[in-house]
């Protein structure tokens, strides 16, 4: 539950340090005091977003910090997924930076906002006046069956079995849309492939052919070099070998004589080897080399095909020519599965859609189970309230096809007359009977879900008299079980707290301030008669706040 409520700097709030106890919390004060101001500054360490407007001095920042004792929370498996510390004692904090900065803490560790909203959604149920308007909201309604009918985990199974049928229906449609986009261009795909695979490429023969056109082309000029360097070389008479020879013979007989001619002759023998290598080499390239038309012409329409296969698929090499054939290949292997993963696609599909209509099923069945029951214990909860005429009927239908919440289409009806054909609750439900059916509906959930905090903000907007001693028999009775804050304007409801918090303002160096203290007994008596009688206070709103109160 919340034991404490420090809030500083946050809208008429200069700093408020404020104290829970367990029971019912009355929290009264007049119109524009800052009672909600209280509850938007709950609100924002449940995880609600915030901005600079609710800084009351806009040069400092504004502090909410809530203490909660969680023991009857179940809450360490949470704590645990988020890898946070867990005690029975919890702090959590939210800041709001003059420059807009958010930050939240739970026990001094920082969090993001989801992380609170999701903890919070678990502390406190506040119910704000607007809230009413959700009873028509038939989202709302389910969430009410479900928590009454103990079907949220069966529900949130459910979901999850939905989000994978719908990953898997959106598969199949694109398997679908892809197979017949691909059939259209399997012939377009299929003449490419065999283009380049008739071609029989290869990487490296585009630089090989290349350089043999050069080679054919130049022939006759090639063997002719290679002719006169052969010629100069070894030809009869004056040739560069055989003078090379006659070198070294010449020097070898020096050498008898001068011992370094032997050294010369010896390095002159090794270029004598070297080029006589070098003459057989090229005899041997200049008796291959032959004029050929045939193979010159062959090598030219080969590369020609190589150049206008790469300028008709804008690729500049073979080997970008070979990967595109893969690529082709793979689309065609694709396309060829199609059909195969199509049908995996929807076997699957088939299965998942059968086990999510038994789980629907399931769902809807003990929904629908409990309707009778919520039906009579809310007229029963009604006719308390002072509408002996109210009738409450829950209208189903089941949906042609699953929805994110199951198979079920539910509708609150409601009449407050005898007779009278229960209709839409926003038709017909006027503001008093709105809180009175709301207080209904919140006092079923608090049986179901055992939340340990619930704040209401004026549930009994529109009622009054006996119907508002009513209104509060019910939340004392709410209160035995858990916490309860209640907002209210009605004495006859203040008088039921086991707790009285005032909420005032105060004009302080030209600023309006909003202020809290609990009432003592004495206090909490006058208070109760000027809810009664105005700031005039007649001894018999004083007599009847004490009979409120003592009763």
């Amino acid at each position: 539950m919340l034991k404490n409520l420090l809030i500083k700097n946050y809208a008429l709030i200069n700093e408020l340090d404020i104290s829970f106890g367990e029971g019912l919390t009355i929290i009264t004060g007049e119109t524009g005091a800052g009672k909600s101001i209280m509850l938007g500054a709950l609100a924002l360490i449940l995880g609600k977003r915030a901005d600079t407007t609710v800084l009351y001095d806009k040069g400092k920042k504004c502090i909410v910090e809530g203490l909660f004792d969680m023991r009857k929370y179940n809450l360490k498996v949470l704590f645990q997924n988020y890898d946070l510390d867990y005690d029975n004692q919890v702090i959590i904090r939210r800041e709001i930076s003059a420059s807009g900065k958010s930050r939240a803490f739970i026990n001094d560790l920082p969090v993001t906002l989801e992380v609170l909203t999701e903890l919070g959604n678990q502390l406190i149920d506040i119910h704000s006046q607007h809230q009413h308007l959700s009873l028509s909201d038939y989202r709302f309604q389910l969430r009410v069956v479900d928590s009454y009918a103990g079907t949220l985990i069966m529900r949130g199974k459910y979901q999850q079995e939905y989000e994978a049928f719908i990953n898997l229906q959106n598969e199949l449609k694109r398997l679908e849309e892809e197979a017949e986009k691909s059939k259209a261009d399997i012939d377009y795909y299929n003449y490419q492939y065999n283009q380049l695979k008739d071609a029989g490429l290869s990487v490296g023969e585009q630089e090989e052919l290349e350089q043999e056109i050069e080679k054919l082309t130049h022939a006759e000029e090639i063997k002719a070099l290679l002719s006169s360097a052969l010629t100069l070389l070894t030809g009869e008479g004056n040739s560069l070998v055989g003078n090379l020879k006659e070198v070294v013979t010449q020097l070898m007989r020096a050498g008898k004589y001068l011992p370094v001619s032997e050294e010369i002759a010896g390095r002159c023998e090794s270029s004598y080897i070297e080029l006589k290598d070098a003459a057989a080499e090229i005899e041997k390239h200049y008796e291959k080399i032959d004029h050929d038309p045939a193979r010159l012409e062959w090598v030219k329409n080969r590369l020609d095909l190589l150049y206008s296969l790469q300028q008709k698929h804008r690729k500049s090499s073979v080997k970008e020519l070979l990967d595109l054939q893969q690529e082709l290949e793979n689309k065609i292997s694709i396309i060829s599965d199609y059909d195969i993963n199509i049908a995996e696609a929807s076997e699957k599909l088939s299965t998942k859609r059968g086990q999510l209509k038994h789980l629907a099923e399931k769902l809807s069945k003990q929904r629908q189970d409990t309707f009778p029951l919520i039906e009579s214990q809310v007229v029963a909860m009604l006719h308390e309230l002072g509408m002996p005429n109210a009738s409450f009927e829950i209208w189903h239908t089941v949906l042609p096809d699953f929805s994110p919440a199951g198979i079920d289409q539910i509708q609150f009806m409601f009449s407050a007359n005898k007779n009278v054909t229960p209709q839409d609750i926003s038709r017909v439900a006027s503001g008093g009977e709105l809180s009175r059916l709301m207080l209904t509906v919140k006092s079923l959930l608090s049986d179901a879900t055992g939340l340990p905090t619930i704040v209401f903000d004026e549930i009994d907007t529109g009622v009054s008299g006996e119907t508002a001693e009513k209104v509060g028999n019910i939340i004392k009775r709410m209160a035995g079980k858990m916490q309860l804050i209640n907002i209210t304007h009605l004495p006859q409801i203040a008088s039921k707290g086991d707790y009285h918090l005032l909420v005032y303002k105060i004009e302080s160096d030209n600023k309006t301030v909003t202020k809290i203290k609990h009432l003592t007994p004495e206090e909490r008596h006058i208070e109760i008669a000027k809810m009664l009688s105005g700031e005039e206070i007649t001894s018999a709103a004083l007599d009847n706040a004490r009979e409120l109160l003592k009763n």
